[in-house]
């Protein structure tokens, strides 16, 4: 006969967390797009690239 299985509290939890996880670089992403993206760190780069081009060796 066999013995039914038994369940911890902790059974589950590597699931949970791997979610919480994966939401939690969502996140990240999308407020590094939503930063990144912006105007003024389009503006920064842009005179950032134009002033590297423009110096003189």
């Amino acid at each position: 006969m066999r013995k039914p299985p038994t369940f911890r509290r902790d059974d589950g939890m590597v699931t949970v967390e791997y979610a919480i996880a994966t939401v939690a670089a969502a996140a990240l992403a999308t407020v590094l797009y939503l930063v990144l993206t912006s105007d003024a760190v389009a503006t920064w780069l842009t005179a950032l690239v134009e002033r590297a081009l423009s110096v003189k060796f």
